[in-house]
């Protein structure tokens, strides 16, 4: 049976035909976006309106499911989507050109809308959809065509009657049927146009290849890691203390009392890194405030700097879960440079925005009542990471990182909660958050059999600006085992614990609960991480054979 079509056109080439165009289109738009900046690709332009219309709930299972590939798996969910949407359009195109054209100005229409809603959006942002949707049209313009048989010759000039005289072989043809232009019956003519087909997909595959590989070129030309690793911090005004012995109890599989920065949790709402150039960034403080200021990074650099110690949590974090971590941060200190401008009375939020235009909320109570919250310029001894924030960021101790921890900030705004809600606030999170009084098992992980005996349970546990005061075990539904603590350097960080158990043979689970110096304990009641942060008892379920 044929795949042809009616007029001889084959829908399998066609989808070909389609996926090639796609494909040309994200590489001619990479490699635009490359000349116009990266955030305008126009993948990655829908990614992040798709991340911007996320449910909580549909963020948390990503998060859950996928972790820190949560990104990738958006980026790949929209390429598969994509490539089905683009192999229907070429199919469509096999039947009539019009259908084609009108799936590609579908494409171009989510494209541009994407573009254009984007916080930091420009003219020149609607250049990759735009050519990349021109790029499209010349694939189906040049491909369709060569996806069915080639046009039939016109019939010579005769002097004869066709039906009524013979022709030059003697024979009365008859009227001419649609066996006589069906597919296959001309191989003569059909495999050259095949030919043509498969050459002009693979020149088209080798553009698609080479436009997305001069993009990733170009956007590599913007990259600001060269920037960052030539900044020289200045000796800090306020050092922390050296940490005290016994803060890291080096148990295998423990987390360290410091997470390296490679290690370091990432959780934000964009795809593609912002790249910002330290001598161009500048930061606004404006709003209810005596006198507006703005800083620049050499600004920044040269005032008194403070080191200090501070754990950091999302608030999608789940019980037990890895969005957390510890650093050693430098930077200015916020209460400081608010005490400058002059908070006026009323003044309850600092709605500070980022470069890519994510925006938290800050109480201004929290920034300014003693503790540590800085504008951090390094992390752990370095400047910041570009992952991280580079070249400042917002670090508040105590408050989950949607409300406190803003990276590659750009502009503090001092207002008010009423009426004013910051990026998740929007999406039904809620506009205060402190961070849950909570702790973690680390080991034993519960993916291998253990031996009978002693085993050591082990893990961290934070209450960030109020202090750990105790942990403890139980094993099923026993009794509670008070854990021993490590020492820390202050109240602002995760603390690690270790309890040693006799372990009998059988199934366990073991279940842990902290306890802040404010006297609270861990609560086991369940609850999912929104609408401000998750909670319950961490709990492994341990084989002892």
């Amino acid at each position: 049976m044929s795949m042809s079509g009616r007029d001889g056109r084959r829908p399998g080439l066609g989808a070909v035909a389609g996926l090639l165009a796609a494909g040309t289109a994200l590489g001619v738009g990479q490699f635009v976006a490359g000349l116009t900046g990266a955030s305008g690709s126009p993948v990655v332009a829908v990614g992040e309106l798709q991340i911007d219309f996320t449910p909580p709930w549909l963020k948390n299972f990503a998060i859950s499911t996928f972790g820190a590939n949560d990104k990738l798996a958006l980026i790949s969910g929209i390429l598969v989507v994509l490539a089905v949407f683009a192999a229907l359009i070429g199919v469509a195109a096999v039947r009539r050109m019009a259908y084609g054209m009108a799936g590609l100005a579908v494409f171009a229409v989510v494209g541009l809308t994407a573009a254009t809603t984007r916080p930091d959006a420009t003219v020149a942002s609607l250049l990759p959809t735009l050519a990349a949707t021109a790029a499209a049209v010349a694939v189906l313009l040049a491909l369709i065509p060569l996806t069915g048989p080639p046009p039939r010759p016109a019939p010579r000039p005769v002097s004869y009657d066709p039906v009524t005289e013979p022709g030059p072989a003697g024979e009365l043809p008859g009227p001419a049927t649609g066996e006589d232009i069906a597919p296959g019956t001309e191989p003569g003519r059909i495999e050259p146009r095949r030919r043509s087909f498969l050459a002009a997909s693979a020149a088209t595959a080798g553009v698609a290849a080479a436009g997305g590989l001069a993009g990733r070129v170009l956007a590599e030309r913007t990259s600001v890691t060269k920037a960052q690793q030539a900044v020289r911090l200045p000796r800090p005004s306020v050092t922390t203390q050296a940490l005290p012995p016994g803060t890291d109890l080096d148990i295998p599989g423990l987390a360290p009392f410091v997470t390296p920065n490679a290690s370091f949790y990432r959780v934000d709402t964009t795809l593609v890194l912002p790249q910002v150039d330290p001598t161009k960034w500048q930061l606004r403080i404006h709003g209810m405030v005596e006198k507006e200021i703005t800083l620049t990074f050499e600004d920044l650099l040269k005032r008194p700097l403070i080191e200090d110690y501070i754990t950091l949590c999302c608030v999608s974090d789940p019980v037990g879960g890895p969005y957390i971590g510890n650093a050693k941060w430098l930077g200015a200190s916020l209460r400081d440079l608010l005490r400058e401008a002059g908070v006026r009375a009323g003044a309850d939020q600092l709605m500070c925005t980022s470069v890519d235009g994510f925006t938290s909320g800050t109480p201004t109570e929290i920034v300014m009542d003693g503790r540590d919250a800085l504008l951090a310029v390094a992390m752990n001894g370095t400047a910041l990471p570009v992952a991280h924030g580079f070249p400042a960021r917002m670090v508040t101790p105590g408050l989950y990182g949607y409300v406190s921890a803003t990276k590659w900030v750009t502009d503090i705004n001092v207002t008010t909660f009423a009426g004013n809600y910051a990026y998740w606030a929007q999406r039904g999170w809620s506009q205060q958050a402190p961070i849950k009084t909570e702790c973690r098992i680390d080991v034993p992980t519960g993916l291998a059999d253990l031996k009978p005996g002693k085993i050591t349970v082990a893990g961290v546990a934070w209450a960030q600006h109020k202090g750990v005061e105790a942990v403890e075990v139980r094993v099923g539904n026993g009794a509670w085992h008070e854990a021993r603590l490590a020492a820390v350097p202050g109240i602002d960080t995760w603390r690690q614990w270790s309890w040693d158990w006799n372990a009998p043979s059988g199934g366990h689970v073991l279940q842990a609960r902290a306890t802040d110096k404010t006297g609270y304990t861990q609560t086991a009641t369940l609850a999912p991480p929104e609408p401000n942060g998750a909670s319950g008892y961490p709990q492994v379920s341990v084989p002892v054979r």
